[in-house]
Protein backbone atom coordinates (compact mmCIF):
# COMPACT_ATOMS: atom_id res chain seq x y z
CA UNK A 1 0.00 0.00 0.00
CA UNK A 2 2.91 2.41 0.84
CA UNK A 3 3.67 1.89 -3.19
CA UNK A 4 0.25 2.92 -4.21
CA UNK A 5 0.05 6.06 -2.03
CA UNK A 6 3.38 7.10 -3.08
CA UNK A 7 2.42 6.66 -6.66
CA UNK A 8 -0.76 8.14 -5.99
CA UNK A 9 0.72 11.30 -4.78
CA UNK A 10 3.59 11.63 -7.18
CA UNK A 11 2.44 14.61 -9.58
CA UNK A 12 2.58 17.67 -9.02
CA UNK A 13 -1.34 18.26 -8.61
CA UNK A 14 -2.86 17.23 -5.88
CA UNK A 15 -4.73 14.57 -5.92
CA UNK A 16 -7.75 15.04 -3.79
CA UNK A 17 -7.50 18.82 -3.84
CA UNK A 18 -5.97 21.67 -1.47
CA UNK A 19 -9.16 22.57 0.15
CA UNK A 20 -10.17 20.85 3.21
CA UNK A 21 -12.91 18.38 2.83
CA UNK A 22 -16.27 19.86 3.94
CA UNK A 23 -17.44 17.78 6.80
CA UNK A 24 -13.47 18.36 8.44
CA UNK A 25 -14.50 21.81 7.93
CA UNK A 26 -17.71 21.85 9.47
CA UNK A 27 -16.39 19.42 12.34
CA UNK A 28 -13.29 21.36 13.92
CA UNK A 29 -14.88 25.24 13.06
CA UNK A 30 -17.83 24.03 16.04
CA UNK A 31 -14.84 23.22 18.43
CA UNK A 32 -12.01 25.89 19.74
CA UNK A 33 -8.39 25.12 18.53
CA UNK A 34 -6.35 22.72 19.92
CA UNK A 35 -4.26 19.65 19.67
CA UNK A 36 -5.64 17.45 16.74
CA UNK A 37 -4.44 14.34 15.28
CA UNK A 38 -5.21 13.10 11.74
CA UNK A 39 -3.75 9.65 10.00
CA UNK A 40 -3.67 8.89 6.51
CA UNK A 41 -3.65 12.45 5.87
CA UNK A 42 -2.14 12.72 2.91
CA UNK A 43 -1.28 15.52 1.09
CA UNK A 44 -2.15 17.92 3.61
CA UNK A 45 -5.28 20.19 2.87
CA UNK A 46 -6.95 19.14 5.95
CA UNK A 47 -4.09 19.84 8.11
CA UNK A 48 -3.36 23.31 6.51
CA UNK A 49 -7.13 23.89 7.30
CA UNK A 50 -6.96 23.17 10.89
CA UNK A 51 -3.22 25.03 10.86
CA UNK A 52 -4.36 28.04 9.53
CA UNK A 53 -7.62 27.91 12.37
CA UNK A 54 -4.50 27.67 14.93
CA UNK A 55 -4.41 24.18 15.73
CA UNK A 56 -1.33 22.26 16.44
CA UNK A 57 -1.43 19.47 13.99
CA UNK A 58 -0.29 16.03 14.10
CA UNK A 59 -0.31 14.08 11.11
CA UNK A 60 0.60 11.07 9.80
CA UNK A 61 1.02 9.39 6.48
CA UNK A 62 3.03 6.20 5.09
CA UNK A 63 4.07 8.00 2.27
CA UNK A 64 6.98 10.20 1.48
CA UNK A 65 5.48 11.69 -1.36
CA UNK A 66 2.18 13.29 0.17
CA UNK A 67 4.03 14.66 3.19
CA UNK A 68 6.47 16.35 0.79
CA UNK A 69 3.68 18.19 -1.32
CA UNK A 70 1.88 18.64 2.40
CA UNK A 71 5.10 20.39 3.85
CA UNK A 72 4.81 23.01 0.57
CA UNK A 73 1.32 23.34 1.33
CA UNK A 74 1.65 24.89 4.79
CA UNK A 75 5.03 27.23 3.54
CA UNK A 76 2.57 28.55 1.26
CA UNK A 77 0.13 29.04 3.42
CA UNK A 78 2.62 30.35 6.24
CA UNK A 79 1.52 27.44 9.06
CA UNK A 80 3.64 24.78 10.08
CA UNK A 81 2.28 21.20 10.63
CA UNK A 82 3.83 18.46 12.88
CA UNK A 83 3.84 15.51 9.62
CA UNK A 84 4.94 11.94 10.62
CA UNK A 85 5.69 9.38 7.91
CA UNK A 86 4.90 6.23 9.37
CA UNK A 87 3.10 3.34 9.26
CA UNK A 88 -0.22 4.27 10.91
CA UNK A 89 -0.53 1.17 12.94
CA UNK A 90 3.39 1.48 14.09
CA UNK A 91 3.12 5.11 15.08
CA UNK A 92 2.01 5.92 18.61
CA UNK A 93 0.23 8.76 19.54
CA UNK A 94 -0.09 8.44 22.79
CA UNK A 95 -2.60 8.29 25.19
CA UNK A 96 -4.85 11.46 26.67
CA UNK A 97 -3.20 14.32 24.54
CA UNK A 98 -5.28 15.30 21.72
CA UNK A 99 -8.45 17.59 21.59
CA UNK A 100 -9.66 16.38 18.75
CA UNK A 101 -8.73 13.51 15.85
CA UNK A 102 -10.29 12.71 12.39
CA UNK A 103 -10.62 10.45 10.26
CA UNK A 104 -10.65 11.88 6.78
CA UNK A 105 -11.49 8.64 4.24
CA UNK A 106 -9.31 6.92 6.28
CA UNK A 107 -10.30 2.94 5.56
CA UNK A 108 -9.05 0.16 7.31
CA UNK A 109 -10.03 -3.68 6.79
CA UNK A 110 -12.44 -4.81 9.11
CA UNK A 111 -9.56 -7.58 10.84
CA UNK A 112 -7.82 -3.73 11.57
CA UNK A 113 -10.47 -1.37 11.91
CA UNK A 114 -11.79 -1.67 15.73
CA UNK A 115 -8.85 -1.98 17.51
CA UNK A 116 -7.37 0.77 15.40
CA UNK A 117 -10.60 3.03 16.32
CA UNK A 118 -9.70 2.04 19.92
CA UNK A 119 -6.37 3.48 19.61
CA UNK A 120 -7.10 6.84 18.15
CA UNK A 121 -10.16 6.73 20.99
CA UNK A 122 -7.16 6.24 24.06
CA UNK A 123 -5.15 9.22 22.00
CA UNK A 124 -7.60 11.95 22.52
CA UNK A 125 -8.54 13.34 26.32
CA UNK A 126 -11.83 12.76 27.93
CA UNK A 127 -14.59 15.00 26.35
CA UNK A 128 -12.48 14.96 23.12
CA UNK A 129 -13.77 14.75 19.46
CA UNK A 130 -13.58 12.32 17.05
CA UNK A 131 -14.52 13.21 13.06
CA UNK A 132 -15.29 10.63 10.70
CA UNK A 133 -16.33 10.56 7.31
CA UNK A 134 -16.04 7.28 5.18
CA UNK A 135 -16.94 6.00 2.09
CA UNK A 136 -20.42 3.75 2.88
CA UNK A 137 -21.00 -0.14 1.83
CA UNK A 138 -23.27 1.19 -0.58
CA UNK A 139 -20.25 3.14 -2.24
CA UNK A 140 -20.15 0.22 -4.40
CA UNK A 141 -22.72 1.13 -6.53
CA UNK A 142 -21.06 4.65 -7.58
CA UNK A 143 -18.00 5.45 -9.25
CA UNK A 144 -16.92 8.57 -7.30
CA UNK A 145 -14.01 6.43 -5.72
CA UNK A 146 -13.15 5.06 -2.74
CA UNK A 147 -12.17 1.44 -2.23
CA UNK A 148 -13.82 -1.55 -4.29
CA UNK A 149 -13.72 -3.56 -1.41
CA UNK A 150 -16.47 -4.29 0.65
CA UNK A 151 -14.97 -4.82 3.89
CA UNK A 152 -12.81 -1.84 3.41
CA UNK A 153 -16.10 0.04 3.76
CA UNK A 154 -18.24 1.50 6.80
CA UNK A 155 -21.75 2.03 7.58
CA UNK A 156 -23.49 3.78 10.90
CA UNK A 157 -24.25 0.76 12.98
CA UNK A 158 -19.84 -0.36 12.40
CA UNK A 159 -18.59 3.44 14.00
CA UNK A 160 -21.54 2.91 16.63
CA UNK A 161 -19.78 -0.86 17.73
CA UNK A 162 -15.98 0.34 17.45
CA UNK A 163 -16.73 4.21 19.23
CA UNK A 164 -18.84 2.61 22.71
CA UNK A 165 -17.14 5.02 24.71
CA UNK A 166 -18.41 8.13 23.19
CA UNK A 167 -21.49 10.41 23.09
CA UNK A 168 -23.01 10.40 19.58
CA UNK A 169 -22.87 14.45 18.33
CA UNK A 170 -23.81 13.25 14.35
CA UNK A 171 -24.50 10.35 12.61
CA UNK A 172 -25.94 10.51 9.12
CA UNK A 173 -25.71 7.66 6.12
CA UNK A 174 -26.63 9.48 2.76
CA UNK A 175 -25.54 10.61 -0.53
CA UNK A 176 -23.25 13.25 -1.02
CA UNK A 177 -21.70 15.42 -4.16
CA UNK A 178 -18.30 15.11 -3.80
CA UNK A 179 -16.04 17.63 -5.63
CA UNK A 180 -12.26 16.76 -4.36
CA UNK A 181 -9.73 16.91 -6.82
CA UNK A 182 -9.71 14.33 -9.69
CA UNK A 183 -10.20 11.00 -7.21
CA UNK A 184 -13.91 12.17 -5.92
CA UNK A 185 -15.98 13.56 -7.88
CA UNK A 186 -19.30 13.05 -8.24
CA UNK A 187 -22.05 11.40 -6.07
CA UNK A 188 -20.82 9.45 -3.64
CA UNK A 189 -22.51 7.57 -0.71
CA UNK A 190 -20.97 8.11 2.87
CA UNK A 191 -20.94 7.82 6.58
CA UNK A 192 -20.78 10.74 8.71
CA UNK A 193 -19.82 10.60 12.87
CA UNK A 194 -18.60 13.25 15.19
CA UNK A 195 -18.65 11.99 18.48
CA UNK A 196 -17.35 13.46 22.42
CA UNK A 197 -15.18 10.73 24.40
CA UNK A 198 -16.82 10.07 27.80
Amino acid sequence: METFWDQRYAGEDYAYGTEANAFFRLGIDALPAGKILLPGEGEGRNAIYAAVKGWDVHAIDQSRNACIKAMKLAEAHGVSIHYHVADVFAHDAGKGLFDAAALIFFHLPSVARPAYHQRIAEALKPGGTLIIEAFHKKQLYHNSGGPKDEDLLYTGEILLGDLEGFDVIMLSEGEVMLDEGPHHQGIAHLVRYIGRKQ
